[in-house]
Protein backbone atom coordinates (compact mmCIF):
# COMPACT_ATOMS: atom_id res chain seq x y z
CA UNK A 1 0.00 0.00 0.00
CA UNK A 2 1.20 3.31 -1.01
CA UNK A 3 0.34 6.79 0.36
CA UNK A 4 1.14 10.02 -1.28
CA UNK A 5 0.68 13.55 -0.47
CA UNK A 6 0.73 16.34 -3.10
CA UNK A 7 1.37 19.99 -2.52
CA UNK A 8 0.14 22.14 -5.24
CA UNK A 9 -3.36 22.33 -6.90
CA UNK A 10 -2.22 24.43 -9.90
CA UNK A 11 -2.28 23.47 -13.75
CA UNK A 12 0.80 20.92 -13.32
CA UNK A 13 -1.01 19.25 -10.09
CA UNK A 14 -4.31 18.93 -11.56
CA UNK A 15 -2.63 16.77 -14.62
CA UNK A 16 -0.85 14.89 -11.93
CA UNK A 17 -3.46 14.14 -9.58
CA UNK A 18 -5.82 12.82 -12.28
CA UNK A 19 -3.05 10.37 -13.78
CA UNK A 20 -2.08 9.22 -10.34
CA UNK A 21 -5.72 8.86 -9.43
CA UNK A 22 -5.89 6.27 -12.66
CA UNK A 23 -3.28 4.09 -11.34
CA UNK A 24 -4.62 2.39 -8.03
CA UNK A 25 -2.45 -0.06 -8.25
CA UNK A 26 0.94 3.09 -7.58
CA UNK A 27 -1.25 5.55 -5.94
CA UNK A 28 -3.56 3.30 -3.32
CA UNK A 29 -3.92 6.62 -1.38
CA UNK A 30 -3.48 10.26 -2.65
CA UNK A 31 -3.85 13.28 -0.47
CA UNK A 32 -3.80 17.08 -1.62
CA UNK A 33 -3.09 20.44 -0.13
CA UNK A 34 -2.51 23.48 -0.58
CA UNK A 35 -2.58 27.51 0.74
CA UNK A 36 -6.15 27.46 -1.22
CA UNK A 37 -7.69 24.65 0.08
CA UNK A 38 -10.53 24.89 -2.40
CA UNK A 39 -8.65 24.33 -5.16
CA UNK A 40 -7.78 20.80 -3.66
CA UNK A 41 -11.81 20.76 -3.20
CA UNK A 42 -12.27 20.64 -6.50
CA UNK A 43 -10.06 18.59 -7.60
CA UNK A 44 -11.72 16.14 -5.07
CA UNK A 45 -14.95 17.11 -6.55
CA UNK A 46 -13.70 15.99 -9.59
CA UNK A 47 -11.97 12.99 -9.15
CA UNK A 48 -13.75 11.27 -6.49
CA UNK A 49 -13.23 10.95 -2.93
CA UNK A 50 -13.01 7.37 -3.05
CA UNK A 51 -9.65 8.40 -4.78
CA UNK A 52 -8.74 11.49 -3.17
CA UNK A 53 -8.63 10.85 0.48
CA UNK A 54 -8.56 14.07 2.21
CA UNK A 55 -7.80 17.82 1.33
CA UNK A 56 -5.49 20.39 3.56
CA UNK A 57 -4.86 23.89 3.63
CA UNK A 58 -0.87 24.49 4.23
CA UNK A 59 1.86 27.51 4.05
CA UNK A 60 4.27 25.56 1.95
CA UNK A 61 6.76 28.39 2.80
CA UNK A 62 6.85 27.21 6.55
CA UNK A 63 8.37 24.39 6.81
CA UNK A 64 6.79 23.54 10.64
CA UNK A 65 3.42 23.77 9.23
CA UNK A 66 4.21 21.52 6.53
CA UNK A 67 5.83 19.07 9.05
CA UNK A 68 2.72 18.81 11.18
CA UNK A 69 0.49 17.54 8.19
CA UNK A 70 3.02 15.37 6.51
CA UNK A 71 3.03 13.03 10.37
CA UNK A 72 -0.96 14.09 10.06
CA UNK A 73 -1.05 12.05 6.74
CA UNK A 74 1.92 10.06 7.15
CA UNK A 75 2.56 9.63 3.26
CA UNK A 76 5.25 7.56 1.80
CA UNK A 77 6.27 9.93 -0.46
CA UNK A 78 5.54 14.56 -0.57
CA UNK A 79 5.21 15.01 -3.96
CA UNK A 80 5.77 18.93 -4.47
CA UNK A 81 4.08 20.78 -7.12
CA UNK A 82 3.78 23.89 -5.20
CA UNK A 83 6.91 27.42 -6.11
CA UNK A 84 10.34 26.90 -6.40
CA UNK A 85 10.46 29.60 -3.50
CA UNK A 86 8.69 26.92 -1.07
CA UNK A 87 11.29 23.44 -1.75
CA UNK A 88 13.84 24.46 0.81
CA UNK A 89 10.64 24.42 3.30
CA UNK A 90 9.47 20.93 1.91
CA UNK A 91 12.41 19.17 2.60
CA UNK A 92 12.92 20.77 5.36
CA UNK A 93 9.60 19.12 6.66
CA UNK A 94 10.53 15.28 4.80
CA UNK A 95 13.76 15.77 6.21
CA UNK A 96 12.26 15.64 9.94
CA UNK A 97 9.59 13.18 9.36
CA UNK A 98 11.74 11.01 6.93
CA UNK A 99 9.65 11.28 4.13
CA UNK A 100 10.64 11.15 0.83
CA UNK A 101 10.47 13.93 -1.69
CA UNK A 102 9.90 14.96 -5.31
CA UNK A 103 9.57 18.21 -7.00
CA UNK A 104 9.78 19.28 -10.87
CA UNK A 105 11.93 22.69 -10.14
CA UNK A 106 14.91 23.33 -8.24
CA UNK A 107 14.62 26.13 -5.59
CA UNK A 108 15.01 29.78 -6.28
CA UNK A 109 14.85 32.58 -3.23
CA UNK A 110 12.06 34.83 -3.45
CA UNK A 111 13.99 37.84 -3.34
CA UNK A 112 16.50 37.11 -6.23
CA UNK A 113 15.61 35.65 -9.67
CA UNK A 114 18.60 33.09 -9.68
CA UNK A 115 18.24 29.36 -9.54
CA UNK A 116 20.15 26.63 -9.28
CA UNK A 117 20.94 23.38 -7.81
CA UNK A 118 23.55 24.13 -4.91
CA UNK A 119 20.86 25.05 -2.15
CA UNK A 120 19.22 21.07 -2.80
CA UNK A 121 22.57 19.30 -3.42
CA UNK A 122 23.74 20.84 -0.37
CA UNK A 123 21.28 18.06 1.60
CA UNK A 124 22.63 14.76 -0.24
CA UNK A 125 24.40 13.64 3.44
CA UNK A 126 21.19 14.63 5.52
CA UNK A 127 18.61 12.58 3.42
CA UNK A 128 21.30 10.18 2.83
CA UNK A 129 21.63 9.74 6.87
CA UNK A 130 18.15 9.86 7.23
CA UNK A 131 17.92 6.98 4.60
CA UNK A 132 15.30 9.26 3.14
CA UNK A 133 14.97 10.43 -0.96
CA UNK A 134 15.09 13.58 -2.59
CA UNK A 135 14.21 13.41 -6.57
CA UNK A 136 14.89 16.38 -8.00
CA UNK A 137 13.23 17.84 -11.27
CA UNK A 138 10.99 15.17 -12.46
CA UNK A 139 8.64 17.76 -14.90
CA UNK A 140 9.78 17.57 -18.61
CA UNK A 141 12.79 20.06 -19.07
CA UNK A 142 14.00 19.62 -16.31
CA UNK A 143 13.10 16.04 -16.37
CA UNK A 144 12.22 14.13 -19.43
CA UNK A 145 15.73 15.92 -20.90
CA UNK A 146 17.58 14.53 -18.29
CA UNK A 147 16.09 11.05 -18.80
CA UNK A 148 16.65 11.40 -22.37
CA UNK A 149 20.23 12.18 -22.17
CA UNK A 150 21.07 9.22 -19.96
CA UNK A 151 19.30 6.95 -22.75
CA UNK A 152 21.40 8.17 -25.20
CA UNK A 153 24.29 7.55 -23.33
CA UNK A 154 23.68 3.89 -22.77
CA UNK A 155 22.24 3.23 -25.76
CA UNK A 156 23.46 5.68 -28.48
CA UNK A 157 26.96 7.01 -27.66
CA UNK A 158 30.23 5.70 -25.97
CA UNK A 159 30.98 9.61 -25.25
CA UNK A 160 28.77 12.45 -25.65
CA UNK A 161 30.22 15.90 -26.85
CA UNK A 162 27.63 18.25 -27.46
CA UNK A 163 24.20 18.63 -25.86
CA UNK A 164 21.41 21.34 -27.31
CA UNK A 165 17.95 21.03 -25.35
CA UNK A 166 14.89 22.75 -27.74
CA UNK A 167 11.55 23.60 -26.63
CA UNK A 168 8.61 24.63 -28.88
CA UNK A 169 5.44 25.76 -28.51
CA UNK A 170 3.94 26.12 -31.60
CA UNK A 171 0.45 26.08 -29.77
CA UNK A 172 -2.56 28.93 -29.74
CA UNK A 173 -4.37 30.39 -27.03
CA UNK A 174 -5.75 33.27 -28.30
CA UNK A 175 -4.41 35.35 -26.13
CA UNK A 176 -2.82 39.06 -26.51
CA UNK A 177 -0.24 37.79 -24.17
CA UNK A 178 0.23 34.88 -21.58
CA UNK A 179 2.14 32.48 -19.83
CA UNK A 180 1.78 28.59 -20.01
CA UNK A 181 2.62 28.31 -16.40
CA UNK A 182 3.26 30.82 -13.44
CA UNK A 183 3.61 33.98 -14.61
CA UNK A 184 6.03 34.98 -11.66
CA UNK A 185 8.52 32.08 -11.85
CA UNK A 186 8.09 32.38 -16.28
CA UNK A 187 8.92 35.84 -16.63
CA UNK A 188 11.60 35.39 -14.06
CA UNK A 189 12.83 32.83 -16.04
CA UNK A 190 13.28 34.55 -19.28
CA UNK A 191 14.77 37.88 -18.50
CA UNK A 192 17.60 36.35 -16.31
CA UNK A 193 21.03 36.88 -18.44
CA UNK A 194 21.38 32.96 -20.68
CA UNK A 195 24.49 31.02 -19.78
CA UNK A 196 25.52 27.93 -21.29
CA UNK A 197 28.51 25.52 -20.98
CA UNK A 198 31.44 25.46 -23.21
CA UNK A 199 35.24 24.27 -23.06
CA UNK A 200 35.00 23.62 -19.05
CA UNK A 201 33.55 26.70 -18.40
CA UNK A 202 30.31 28.60 -17.80
CA UNK A 203 29.43 31.27 -20.33
CA UNK A 204 26.86 34.18 -20.27
CA UNK A 205 24.95 36.24 -22.83
CA UNK A 206 22.21 38.86 -22.51
CA UNK A 207 18.96 38.04 -21.64
CA UNK A 208 17.38 36.20 -25.38
CA UNK A 209 20.52 37.94 -27.61
CA UNK A 210 21.20 34.74 -29.46
CA UNK A 211 18.71 33.15 -31.85
CA UNK A 212 18.42 30.07 -33.91
CA UNK A 213 15.83 29.58 -36.12
CA UNK A 214 14.94 25.97 -35.99
CA UNK A 215 12.71 23.37 -38.03
CA UNK A 216 10.76 21.27 -34.90
CA UNK A 217 9.20 18.20 -36.06
CA UNK A 218 5.22 18.53 -37.20
CA UNK A 219 5.12 22.31 -35.92
CA UNK A 220 8.34 24.27 -39.08
CA UNK A 221 10.67 26.84 -38.29
CA UNK A 222 10.73 28.91 -35.34
CA UNK A 223 12.77 31.29 -33.41
CA UNK A 224 14.32 29.98 -30.77
CA UNK A 225 16.54 31.81 -28.11
CA UNK A 226 19.24 30.77 -25.71
CA UNK A 227 18.64 30.89 -22.43
CA UNK A 228 19.78 29.19 -19.28
CA UNK A 229 18.17 25.77 -17.54
CA UNK A 230 18.37 24.22 -14.26
CA UNK A 231 19.18 20.63 -15.94
CA UNK A 232 22.34 21.93 -18.05
CA UNK A 233 23.71 22.53 -14.12
CA UNK A 234 22.88 18.37 -13.64
CA UNK A 235 23.97 17.13 -16.97
CA UNK A 236 27.09 18.81 -17.25
CA UNK A 237 28.20 17.38 -13.69
CA UNK A 238 27.57 14.12 -14.73
CA UNK A 239 28.35 13.79 -17.99
CA UNK A 240 31.96 14.74 -17.94
CA UNK A 241 33.02 14.41 -21.69
CA UNK A 242 29.83 17.06 -22.76
CA UNK A 243 32.02 20.28 -24.62
CA UNK A 244 29.06 22.11 -24.38
CA UNK A 245 25.79 22.56 -23.47
CA UNK A 246 22.79 24.85 -24.04
CA UNK A 247 18.90 24.88 -23.93
CA UNK A 248 16.57 26.77 -26.07
CA UNK A 249 13.39 28.24 -26.29
CA UNK A 250 11.20 29.00 -28.72
CA UNK A 251 8.98 32.81 -28.32
CA UNK A 252 7.01 34.25 -30.74
CA UNK A 253 7.62 38.23 -31.69
CA UNK A 254 3.83 39.40 -30.26
CA UNK A 255 5.39 37.91 -26.97
CA UNK A 256 8.75 39.19 -27.03
CA UNK A 257 7.09 42.81 -27.43
CA UNK A 258 5.06 42.32 -25.22
CA UNK A 259 7.91 41.45 -22.74
CA UNK A 260 9.83 44.13 -23.83
CA UNK A 261 7.25 46.87 -22.82
CA UNK A 262 6.28 45.51 -19.48
CA UNK A 263 9.91 45.28 -18.72
CA UNK A 264 10.26 48.72 -19.96
CA UNK A 265 7.77 50.14 -18.10
CA UNK A 266 8.98 47.78 -14.57
CA UNK A 267 5.98 45.82 -14.24
CA UNK A 268 8.58 42.76 -14.43
CA UNK A 269 10.68 43.92 -11.63
CA UNK A 270 10.64 42.03 -8.51
CA UNK A 271 11.80 45.12 -6.11
CA UNK A 272 8.98 46.02 -4.02
CA UNK A 273 7.29 49.66 -4.74
CA UNK A 274 5.25 51.71 -2.82
CA UNK A 275 1.73 52.16 -4.07
CA UNK A 276 -1.23 53.50 -1.72
CA UNK A 277 0.09 52.65 1.24
CA UNK A 278 2.03 49.63 1.08
CA UNK A 279 4.41 47.43 -0.30
CA UNK A 280 4.37 45.54 -3.78
CA UNK A 281 5.90 43.88 -6.11
CA UNK A 282 5.14 44.49 -9.65
CA UNK A 283 5.72 41.24 -11.26
CA UNK A 284 3.37 39.45 -8.54
CA UNK A 285 0.78 42.36 -9.48
CA UNK A 286 1.01 41.67 -13.26
CA UNK A 287 1.18 37.50 -12.52
CA UNK A 288 -3.11 38.60 -10.63
CA UNK A 289 -3.90 40.40 -13.82
CA UNK A 290 -2.84 37.94 -16.85
CA UNK A 291 -4.75 34.97 -17.91
CA UNK A 292 -4.03 31.96 -15.21
CA UNK A 293 -2.20 29.21 -17.10
CA UNK A 294 -4.72 26.57 -15.78
CA UNK A 295 -7.51 28.50 -18.09
CA UNK A 296 -5.60 28.39 -21.64
CA UNK A 297 -6.61 24.53 -21.88
CA UNK A 298 -10.78 25.43 -23.73
CA UNK A 299 -9.65 26.37 -27.95
CA UNK A 300 -5.81 26.02 -27.62
CA UNK A 301 -4.92 24.78 -30.72
CA UNK A 302 -1.45 23.13 -32.11
CA UNK A 303 1.38 21.09 -29.94
CA UNK A 304 4.77 21.37 -28.21
CA UNK A 305 7.65 19.79 -29.51
CA UNK A 306 10.60 19.23 -26.46
CA UNK A 307 13.68 17.44 -27.21
CA UNK A 308 17.28 17.02 -27.20
CA UNK A 309 19.90 17.16 -29.89
CA UNK A 310 22.89 15.25 -28.92
CA UNK A 311 25.80 14.72 -30.69
CA UNK A 312 28.92 12.00 -29.61
CA UNK A 313 31.22 9.08 -30.61
CA UNK A 314 30.22 5.43 -30.95
CA UNK A 315 32.61 2.98 -32.38
CA UNK A 316 35.34 5.83 -33.48
CA UNK A 317 32.81 7.62 -35.61
CA UNK A 318 30.75 10.90 -34.78
CA UNK A 319 26.76 10.94 -34.73
CA UNK A 320 23.98 13.05 -33.80
CA UNK A 321 20.40 12.03 -32.77
CA UNK A 322 17.54 14.30 -31.61
CA UNK A 323 14.95 12.46 -28.76
CA UNK A 324 11.95 14.37 -28.84
CA UNK A 325 7.63 14.20 -27.85
CA UNK A 326 5.38 16.03 -29.63
CA UNK A 327 2.18 16.73 -27.24
CA UNK A 328 -0.96 18.49 -28.95
CA UNK A 329 -3.11 20.98 -26.66
CA UNK A 330 -6.27 19.66 -27.71
CA UNK A 331 -5.96 16.04 -27.04
CA UNK A 332 -4.40 17.01 -23.23
CA UNK A 333 -7.60 19.22 -22.96
CA UNK A 334 -9.89 16.65 -24.08
CA UNK A 335 -8.33 13.79 -21.54
CA UNK A 336 -7.60 15.79 -18.60
CA UNK A 337 -8.68 19.07 -19.21
CA UNK A 338 -4.99 20.74 -19.45
CA UNK A 339 -3.11 22.37 -22.05
CA UNK A 340 0.25 21.05 -23.15
CA UNK A 341 2.73 22.62 -20.94
CA UNK A 342 0.65 21.52 -18.13
CA UNK A 343 0.50 18.19 -18.93
CA UNK A 344 4.17 17.51 -20.30
CA UNK A 345 4.65 18.45 -16.27
CA UNK A 346 2.37 17.12 -14.38
CA UNK A 347 2.89 13.29 -16.49
CA UNK A 348 6.43 12.77 -15.82
CA UNK A 349 6.36 14.18 -11.97
CA UNK A 350 3.42 11.15 -11.55
CA UNK A 351 6.47 8.61 -13.47
CA UNK A 352 8.96 10.04 -10.91
CA UNK A 353 6.60 9.16 -7.70
CA UNK A 354 5.56 5.91 -10.16
CA UNK A 355 9.44 5.06 -10.16
CA UNK A 356 10.25 6.04 -6.46
CA UNK A 357 7.23 3.89 -5.21
CA UNK A 358 7.96 1.05 -7.25
CA UNK A 359 11.59 0.60 -5.54
CA UNK A 360 12.72 1.07 -9.02
CA UNK A 361 14.52 4.46 -8.64
CA UNK A 362 15.45 4.14 -4.56
CA UNK A 363 17.99 5.03 -2.80
CA UNK A 364 19.00 7.42 0.05
CA UNK A 365 20.32 11.19 -0.80
CA UNK A 366 19.61 14.14 -3.12
CA UNK A 367 19.80 12.99 -7.14
CA UNK A 368 18.36 14.24 -9.97
CA UNK A 369 16.64 12.54 -12.79
CA UNK A 370 19.81 11.47 -14.91
CA UNK A 371 21.03 9.59 -12.41
CA UNK A 372 18.90 6.49 -12.48
CA UNK A 373 18.28 3.63 -15.30
CA UNK A 374 16.61 5.49 -18.40
CA UNK A 375 14.74 2.85 -19.66
CA UNK A 376 11.94 1.94 -17.10
CA UNK A 377 10.92 5.86 -17.16
CA UNK A 378 11.41 5.77 -20.67
CA UNK A 379 8.80 3.04 -21.02
CA UNK A 380 5.97 4.47 -18.88
CA UNK A 381 6.50 8.00 -20.78
CA UNK A 382 4.78 5.54 -23.79
CA UNK A 383 2.25 4.34 -21.97
CA UNK A 384 1.13 7.71 -20.45
CA UNK A 385 0.71 9.86 -23.30
CA UNK A 386 4.07 11.26 -23.43
CA UNK A 387 5.61 9.25 -26.96
CA UNK A 388 9.10 9.81 -27.73
CA UNK A 389 11.06 8.78 -30.99
CA UNK A 390 14.62 8.90 -31.97
CA UNK A 391 15.92 10.48 -35.39
CA UNK A 392 19.44 9.37 -36.08
CA UNK A 393 20.28 12.96 -38.18
CA UNK A 394 22.65 13.26 -41.37
CA UNK A 395 24.35 16.24 -39.04
CA UNK A 396 23.29 18.31 -36.18
CA UNK A 397 21.52 21.83 -37.04
CA UNK A 398 23.61 23.67 -34.72
CA UNK A 399 27.36 24.34 -35.60
CA UNK A 400 30.23 23.35 -33.53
Amino acid sequence: MSRVLIIGAGGVAAVTVKKCARLPEYFDEIYLASRTVSKCEALQNEIGADRIKGVFAVDADNAAEVEKLINEVKPDLVVNLALPYQDLPIMDACLATKTDYLDTANYEPKDVAKFEYSWQWAYQDKFKDAGIMALLGSGFDPGVTNVYTAYAAKHYFDEIHYLDIVDCNGGDHGQAFATNFNPEINIREITQRGRFFEEGEWKETDPLSVREDLDYQNIGVRASYLMFHEELESIVKHFPTLKRARFWMTFGDAYLNHLRVLEGIGMTSIEPVEFQGQKIVPLEFLKAVLPNPGSLAEGYTGMTCIGTYITGIKDGKEKTIFIYNNCDHAVCNEEVGAQAVSYTTGVPAMIGAMMMLQGKWHKPGVWNMEQFDPDPFMDELNKHGLPWHVIECDESPFKK
